[in-house]
């Protein structure tokens, strides 16, 4: 039987609509109880539970100091039953200059600092409220806002606190909810109240109009803000991106230029900065710093930045900016709780609900002064009577057996109310001389004049409105100051490029990877003999791969297997001595893991006229105009779309009227005019160019020119020459012809290279050996032939695995 009754009290529940309804209930709960802002007071609960505490413990401005952790542990036990460290964390955040535009608390000892350091154990920091903060607690004691019951119902603290300043929009706020997140920058309180006054003058005011009075955020640490548009978008809309920069200043000192920083974008750790710009240096993703120190002192902030004597200091400062938080975006989101419900508001809203707010804390501290004035006046009234007939008064008192006796007499003999006998009955003595009698008239008359001049504003909404802007200009003149964050046009971002002068470079790549840039003059005077390679000191196992003059301006393509390709201005490349190999690509670029790079490309400029051929393993051809690569990130963009298991090989640059042709493993060779191949985005996936026997694929692609001929190499050793013209045209998609015989001598061919009498190139085996040879003695013979050996291989398990042609004598003389 009682198995039976237990089982009468489960209540079956889809879990779906419990986690629902609880999820909802938790979210609700951080929404309203936790995260966000009223936008009456711009204060979420446990900050206005820390001021209300403070002010119930008397923990006011003129009074003396109180330990922090006698605060927590009141407000904790009275209001906030959460843990103790986030009401002190509350309080240290409500006191550091650095975090308020203005500290609602005043604190005496270590509150932390802007390099990140923590504030001392609340046992050891003494804390009272600020000054301003008695204008966000001014009225409480006069029923002007609703109190609900604590935590356990044993007191009551305030819904929300009356707020004489607009504090949502003075200090801002921010945090994160469930679903939704708040972050309101702070302002200035003069303009701020400028724009709150410029809206009960004129309800219809335009937002944009408004923009004239609140011109943008002002932070606590300055700095500046960048352009204007942000801002206006964040005040129209109630969200935007402002763009935020640290203060610095380029001089010179003993011939360096030297960045002196003075202010830094809200909320960034200027320890966390400065270590960034280190581990910059250390990583030489900027060069040309020589020394960072932080002189900061209570004077203020000082940040040092010594640079090298050939380094740009207006580039230096850019880089900063770009890498650095030295500019930051801070993402405004003026998300409010309006009625219990989150809102996101333009500029003009939150004023307006503030002032709605201040309407009614006025209308009902009217009410409440109201009723105090007319009971004082009617208590008046009742002593001016007594006063009149005090003869009589005295005699009732005499003859009155008890107080109650007479109070009764009083009441029915001169219809006085019973406050007012009362008020009789404990009048002294003293009140009966003619001095007192004329304060009592005086203060009768006072009294009447504010119940007439309170019954006024009750009736007019344009007088409560009235009180609100005059008690507005009075904390504008107490506590209004200067603009600390200055806002300046934006002209557009300042590139390094538009800092650096135009000229002409020698690039140099080697084989292994490594690129370098020399001035042309430098490359001119220290030239001198070698095989080609008279840019580069290499080791044994490096060798120039090309080598070629390009403006500091110009861009350089680096295409990799996976299709993507990567962007670097020349300028970017690190300068190099003539023994040096430079710096390796892959430290320049942001490569995905197991990406590498199989294509190189300088351009001059990203016009239409031009392509870009791309050739994958598979056979697969692609066409892109040159100019859809102008804006490459630097994570890189997709150049081609590749099937599973393709890889892209060769990129090549045409004019549109060109002939390409495509070198197989298998010894096939298919050359194509490049109009048979249509132009098409950087997403596509491209077409057939040539089609392969099973288990082929394409080892090279080379664009056509007039008297070159193709150089074909095999594992095996063995390779020739083919003059251009032995191939004939033939159409995108077919299978080609022979261009070399693959036999077992031969082997399978390795690469092909469209090359001259001029050219080197450079053999390396499987075994490490390699070879340089001139082009010209290399026989150049009929396609359909085994070629000739070019190089002897000294085991039976060597294979020649990579040829490269190297930057010719010829070319570099060109330069």
């Amino acid at each position: 039987m009682d198995e039976q009754k237990s089982l009468q009290k489960v209540i079956p529940v889809k879990i779906e609509e419990e986690m629902k309804r609880s999820y909802i209930d938790y979210a609700m709960s951080v929404i309203v109880g936790r995260a966000l802002p009223d936008v009456r007071d711009g204060l979420k609960p446990v900050h206005r539970r820390v001021l209300y505490g403070m002010y119930e413990l008397g923990n006011t401005h003129d009074k003396p100091y109180k330990k922090s952790a006698r605060v927590v542990g009141d407000v904790m036990g009275k209001y906030h039953p959460h843990g103790d460290m986030a009401i002190y964390d509350t309080i240290v955040r409500m006191v550091q200059d650095f975090s308020l535009r203005y500290p609602l608390i005043d604190g005496q000892g270590n509150f932390g600092s802007i390099d990140g350091d923590g504030a001392a154990a609340m046992r050891y920091t003494e804390i009272r409220l600020a000054r301003i903060a008695d204008e966000m607690l001014a009225d409480l004691d006069k029923e002007t806002v609703d109190f609900i019951p604590n935590f356990d119902e044993s007191l009551k603290e305030p819904v929300v606190l009356p707020a004489k300043l607009p504090n949502l929009l003075i200090n801002g706020s921010s945090g994160i909810a469930v679903g939704m997140a708040t972050n309101i920058p702070p302002h200035n309180l003069a303009e701020v109240i400028d724009g709150t006054v410029a809206v009960i003058d004129n309800p219809e005011i335009s937002p944009l109009e408004l923009l004239n009075y609140v011109k943008g955020p002002d932070f606590p640490t300055g700095a500046i803000i960048y352009g204007r548009e942000g801002i206006k978008e964040a005040y129209l809309t109630g969200r935007g991106a402002i763009k935020i920069r640290a203060v610095a200043e380029i001089t010179q000192e003993g011939g360096k230029d030297v960045i002196i920083v003075t202010e830094l974008p809200y909320q960034v750790n200027k320890a966390k900065l400065i270590e960034d710009i280190a581990n910059l240096v250390r990583d030489k993703k900027i060069e040309g710093i020589s020394d960072l120190r932080d002189e900061s002192d209570r004077d203020g902030m000082r940040i040092v930045i010594e640079l090298k004597k050939s380094a740009n200091g207006r580039v230096i400062l850019n880089q900063l900016y770009r890498h650095t938080q030295m500019e930051v975006s801070f993402g405004v989101n003026n998300l409010a709780l309006v009625d219990n419900q989150p809102m996101t508001l333009s500029l003009k809203q939150a004023i307006e609900h503030y002032i709605r707010h201040r309407q009614d804390v006025v209308t009902r501290r009217s009410q409440f002064e109201l009723k105090k004035a007319q009971a004082r006046e009617h208590i008046l009234a009742g002593l001016l009577v007594a006063l009149d007939n005090i003869d009589d008064f005295v005699d009732i008192l005499r003859k009155s057996a008890s107080a109650d006796d007479a109070k009764a007499i009083f009441m029915s003999k001169y219809g006085l109310s019973d406050e007012q006998s009362k008020a009789i009955l404990d009048m002294r003595l003293r009140g009966l001389t003619a001095l007192e009698r004329k304060k009592v008239e005086d203060e009768r008359a006072e009294q009447l004049k504010l119940i007439d001049y309170l019954k006024e504003v009750l009736a007019s909404p344009q007088k409560v409105l009235d009180i609100i802007k005059k008690e507005l200009l009075e904390l504008k003149e107490k506590y209004g100051d200067e603009r600390r964050t200055r806002i300046v046009e934006s002209e557009g971002e300042i590139l390094d490029e538009d800092l650096i002068p135009r000229e002409t470079v020698v690039v140099t790549i080697s084989n292994t990877g490594y690129i370098k840039r020399q001035p042309l003059d430098t490359y001119r005077t220290q030239r001198r003999g070698g095989m080609g390679v008279m840019g580069m000191e290499t080791k044994d196992e490096d060798f120039v791969v090309d080598v070629f003059a390009a403006s500091t301006h110009d861009n350089l393509l680096f295409f990799t297997n996976k299709g993507r390709v990567y962007s670097l201005k020349v300028y970017e490349i690190p300068v190099a001595s003539r023994q040096s190999r430079g710096k390796a690509i892959v430290n320049l670029l942001t490569l995905l893991p197991s990406e590498s790079i199989t294509a190189m490309i300088p351009i001059k400029e990203f016009d239409d006229g031009h392509y870009l051929m791309m050739c994958t393993r598979e056979g697969i051809v692609k066409k892109t105009p040159l100019s859809a690569f102008k804006n490459i990130r630097s994570t890189g963009i997709m150049a081609i779309k590749l099937d599973e298991g393709d890889e892209l090989i060769s990129v090549k640059m045409t004019n549109g009227g060109q002939e390409v042709l495509i070198a197989t493993r298998d010894g096939k060779a298919n050359r194509f005019h490049e109009s048979e191949v249509r132009s098409m985005g950087r997403q596509a996936a491209g077409v057939i160019g040539i089609r392969l026997a099973e288990k082929d694929r394409v080892v090279g692609m080379e664009v056509l020119s007039e008297g070159a001929s193709i150089l074909t190499v095999c594992e095996n050793g063995f390779g020739k020459r083919t003059p251009v013209s032995e191939y004939t045209p033939h159409h995108r998609g077919g299978q080609g012809m022979i261009n070399i015989k693959t036999t077992l001598r031969n082997g399978g061919v390795v690469a092909v290279a469209s090359v001259t009498e001029d050219d080197q190139i450079l053999l390396v085996t499987r075994d490490g050996i390699m070879m340089r040879i001139k082009v010209k003695d290399v026989s150049e013979i009929g396609r359909n032939t085994q070629g000739v050996k070019i190089i002897t291989l000294k085991s039976e398990d060597d294979a020649v695995v990579a040829v490269a042609k190297l930057a010719s004598e010829k070319k570099e003389e060109e330069i």
